[in-house]
């Protein structure tokens, strides 16, 4: 991989690595969905309701355990809501109720809740929940992403002939990492007072390669800020015997942050891309 050139590598960026999954984790959703699906249905008897306040207080009377569905009417998962307006502050619980059922009417005016139901904005709030865990679900992309790099260089580094639990190692610990070599790698983890962990470590030719994977689809602080651990992370290392730092990322999130990764790719020649797997650099490791 000598006298590589920075632009050309990152010329073979790619845009996406999404499966079909990637998207909307709808189990988890049908899940989260089912959490909530007899409470939203008692609450469905308030749409279209003239008389809203008073029915709802009397749902709530009769079916106390209906105000845990509440949250999510707003796309909140927490329990508890804080707020304040000229009438003073409260934070409202809504697994055991914390104050009178004339406050949690107050609660559903004031967010307009009421108005959604009682004037048929939603027709059917199982419906309706149902599309805000789509929406809430999405921020799930970002680990998912995440997962899915991961997994795709554990398939080439299977398919480079190593094997799990003995030439491989998963989400290894530098403390781990140390009593399977016999290497010591106080310089990594500011004398074991740093917590480090590597998605992968592969041991090849009694040389430990830790390897860390990312993809970013996005630009943003983050990447700048990978970029400058890892290239600090490449230098720290370049003194430990038979040990040697990998970084394998990729996505066009880097085209903005191209200055930071060039650093790193000019003093780390064990960094790569999807690219590099499909040509069989972890053969040539």
């Amino acid at each position: 991989m000598a006298n590589r050139n920075f632009n050309n590598w990152l010329s073979t960026f790619i845009e996406s690595i999404a499966d079909y999954k990637y998207y909307v984790d709808f189990n988890n959703v049908y899940n989260n969905l089912n959490e909530f699906k007899v409470e939203l249905n008692i609450l469905n008897s308030l749409v279209g309701s003239k008389n809203i306040e008073d029915e709802f207080k009397s749902i709530i009377k009769k079916y106390p355990e209906t105000l845990k569905s509440i949250p999510i009417l707003l796309a909140k998962r927490e329990n508890e809501i804080y707020c304040q307006d000229d009438n003073g502050k409260f934070k409202y619980n809504f697994n055991k109720q914390n104050y009178s059922i004339d406050q949690y009417c107050y609660f559903m005016r004031e967010t307009g809740l009421f108005e959604l139901l009682s004037n048929r904005i939603v027709k059917d709030l199982v419906d309706y929940v149902l599309g805000v865990e789509v929406g809430l679900d999405s921020n799930g992309r970002k680990n998912r992403g995440g997962h899915l790099m991961e997994n795709l260089v554990e398939k080439y580094i299977q398919d480079a002939g190593f094997i799990k639990g003995k030439t491989y190692f998963k989400e290894i610990k530098i403390k781990e990492l140390e009593k399977i070599t016999g290497l010591s790698l106080a310089a990594l983890s500011n004398s074991g007072k740093t917590v480090k962990r590597f998605d992968y470590v592969i041991l090849k030719n009694n040389v430990a390669y830790a390897i860390e994977t990312n993809f970013y689809t996005s630009s943003g602080s983050k990447l700048n800020e990978t970029a400058r651990s890892y290239k600090t992370l490449a230098l720290e290392s370049k003194n430990i015997n038979n040990f040697k730092f990998v970084w394998i990322t990729d996505g066009l999130g880097w085209i903005d942050a191209r200055n930071n990764l060039e650093e790193t790719f000019d003093v780390m020649d064990s960094i790569y891309n999807i690219k590099d797997l499909e040509d069989g650099i972890l053969n040539r490791l």
